[in-house]
């Protein structure tokens, strides 16, 4: 782990019983948080029911967190199994379900700006929302754990049970995908 996860001090803080620290490290984590469960889960209604039970899950979980690996691994961990639950509850076998583009566009923030320039971001935002639902579920997932979650390739693979070299095949195939789909307006590698 690195020493200067500043997150996993937080939540060790919070295991401690200091309860700003928790809300420095929701206020920290929640935005791409909620973001890579509302990629992966779809539904607005749905994507805040996971959230907060992603988080309930960290709250319950305070007193046994141990940071062994960066607390962004552990936390995206759970989120990626709230989903998995959300999916099992609602009776989907797969997570490939439709998204609601202007709900992502508006998730990753509203930017300041002319309107002109609000509404290529808006556009853009929205375009990328149908690629990112138009990949395979496994290439969606690493993807959204590499670029929100900011993990590496290595606590990928731990996070869905792959080798390493089939974690850098799926983020190699959902870069190449996107950038297909998007053309100039794709992420960068």
């Amino acid at each position: 782990m690195e020493a200067q996860d500043a997150d996993a001090q937080l939540m060790m803080r919070y295991a401690a019983g200091d309860a700003r620290a928790f809300e420095e490290l929701y206020e920290r984590n929640r935005g791409a948080l909620w973001r890579f469960i509302r990629r992966l889960v779809g539904d607005a209604t749905a994507t805040d029911d996971v959230f907060q039970e992603c988080w309930s899950r960290v709250i319950g979980s305070r007193v046994r967190y141990r940071p062994t690996a960066r607390f962004s691994t552990w936390l995206y961990r759970i989120a990626h199994n709230c989903c998995m639950d959300h999916w099992r509850r609602s009776g989907r076998r797969t997570a490939y379900e439709t998204m609601d583009n202007d709900a992502i566009a508006a998730a990753t923030g509203s930017p300041a700006g002319n309107p002109h320039e609000i509404a290529v971001t808006g556009e853009q935002g929205a375009r990328l929302a149908a690629a990112l639902a138009r990949l395979p579920v496994e290439q969606r997932l690493a993807f959204l754990l590499y670029v929100e979650g900011g993990l590496s390739v290595a606590e990928i693979a731990e996070q869905t049970g792959t080798g390493a070299e089939t974690t850098k095949s799926r983020l190699r195939y959902a870069v190449a995908k996107l950038k297909d789909m998007l053309g100039a307006d794709a992420p960068a590698d």
